[in-house]
């Protein structure tokens, strides 16, 4: 006899519930990637909104004046930070599946190891360079932005290890591992340490600010290693260790020169806006500017998933799943970049004021970050595609030559249009950029890189 008032669960639920568990359990390729994707998408967005109340936080704590200087100097770590590793990172995805295709265990266990002793010791050395560079010119600087950048450099080294762990962890669908280190944690690390400053009475000036954020980069990194290497030494296994250092920066400079234009082609105008106006402005425009890039973490959470499964099928031959995935990633890419970007443009304004009432000025730069953003959502994890598929020249092409536009563009645009100037520049490399890749695509291998 039934219960009176026992719950039935409609057949319509029930069947969702299988569909959801089927998912779950199925583990073929294509639905293995878009749990990742999704899971990376979940991280990405919560991160993003972290980051971005993070720099809220700082604008509110620091002013506009010392939050443009730090924006400015943090800019810098960024634009390094993702070339300290000469393109290893990225090489990452490309090596592991190969070195594990072929059974070459002892050369993959060289590059878990040896790839991120390389990246240190790279970093180390640009980190003390950049020092001496910026101390040797000392009076070509403002002094406002002297400390602030030394202290920035100190977080290079780590930065680079990070950079490769994120690579390594990613080639294993651990994508948990690869970015709530970098993109969580360490977001919660820098509140709850210059919430303390500020509350404490210190100093929440660029240079304490930029401290911060240096230890952040370190202990995330360090953290992020011992769970890195548990999770390897289950996988892997003891066993002999080969190294091939040459053979890997060989493979991953063309990548660098890919990731080091396409860091310049991103952070250009910041570094040009620095010359022509004053740190208030910067942080207006990197206000509007971090506001619209919440769009971006769908861009990111699919490539994340995606980049070593281009390389795996091009290895084995099979052009139709390559075409298949290509398209979906493409798919998966756009689509939620424009309900995020409608989104975000709808409470644009708010968001802005949210970092102080001065900050509102920066609305109308929005529609121009969007339309950039947009027309590169529409070719979708290009780059990455091209990188993987070893057109790591047409892919630097297509960067280097978005780079000099940018940089033209800035230099003619900004003294008389000032931010506008700079937003528009940049919105005309990016699509500049995406139109040299679809060609390079269709060229070279004869895939349709464009939203269908």
């Amino acid at each position: 006899m039934a219960l009176a008032g026992s719950f039935h669960m409609p057949q319509s639920a029930l069947a969702l519930i299988g569909k959801a568990r089927a998912f779950l359990a199925d583990r073929g390729d294509r639905t293995l990637a878009q749990r990742v994707a999704g899971n990376a998408f979940l991280i990405r967005v919560f991160a993003a909104g972290l980051a971005y109340v993070t720099q809220v936080l700082l604008a509110r704590w620091m002013g506009a004046h010392e939050f443009g200087v730090y924006v400015y100097v943090w800019t810098w770590v960024m634009l390094l930070g993702a070339l300290v590793d000469l393109g290893i990172a990225s090489a990452a995805q490309r090596f592991i599946p190969e070195y594990a295709r072929q059974g070459a265990l002892a050369h993959l266990r060289g590059f878990l190891s040896g790839s991120r002793w390389l990246a240190f010791g790279l970093a180390s050395v640009l980190a003390a360079a950049s020092a001496v560079f910026v101390l040797a010119f000392r009076t070509f600087i403002d002094d406002y932005l002297l400390i602030p950048l030394l202290l920035a450099f100190v977080c290079l080294p780590l930065y680079g290890v990070l950079h490769v762990q994120d690579g390594i962890a990613r080639s294993y669908n651990w994508i948990n591992l690869a970015l709530l280190p970098p993109y969580v944690l360490r977001q919660v690390v820098v509140i709850v340490m210059m919430g303390g400053a500020y509350a404490l009475g210190f100093a929440t000036d660029a240079a304490t600010a930029t401290a911060i954020a240096s230890f952040s980069i370190w202990i995330t990194a360090l953290g992020q290693m011992v769970l890195l290497n548990r999770r390897l030494r289950v996988e892997m296994g003891p066993g002999e260790r080969r190294y091939e250092p040459k053979t890997w920066i060989a493979v991953a400079l063309p990548m660098f020169m890919v990731d080091s234009l396409y860091s310049m082609l991103t952070y250009v105008d910041v570094i040009v806006l620095q010359q022509f106006r004053d740190p208030q402005d910067i942080a207006i425009y990197y206000a509007a500017m971090k506001t619209l890039s919440l769009v971006a973490f769908v861009y990111f959470a699919v490539s994340a998933a995606v980049a070593h499964r281009f390389a795996e099928y091009h290895v084995a031959g099979d052009r139709e799943r390559l075409k298949a995935f290509v398209a979906d990633s493409i798919r998966w890419t756009f689509w939620p970049s424009l309900a995020a970007t409608v989104l975000v443009l709808a409470l644009g304004w708010p968001l802005l004021w949210l970092f102080g009432r001065d900050f509102t000025q920066g609305y109308g730069l929005m529609f121009i970050f969007a339309l950039g953003l947009l027309i590169r959502a529409a070719v979708g994890p290009g780059e990455r595609f091209l990188n993987m598929l070893g057109a790591q020249r047409a892919c630097a092409f297509a960067a280097g030559a978005a780079f000099i536009v940018n940089l033209v563009l800035c230099y003619a645009l900004i003294p008389p249009f000032g931010l506008v100037g700079a937003a528009v520049s940049t919105t005309i490399a990016f699509a500049f950029e995406s139109a040299l890749i679809f060609n390079a695509a269709k060229k070279k291998f004869d895939i349709h890189l464009f939203i269908a």
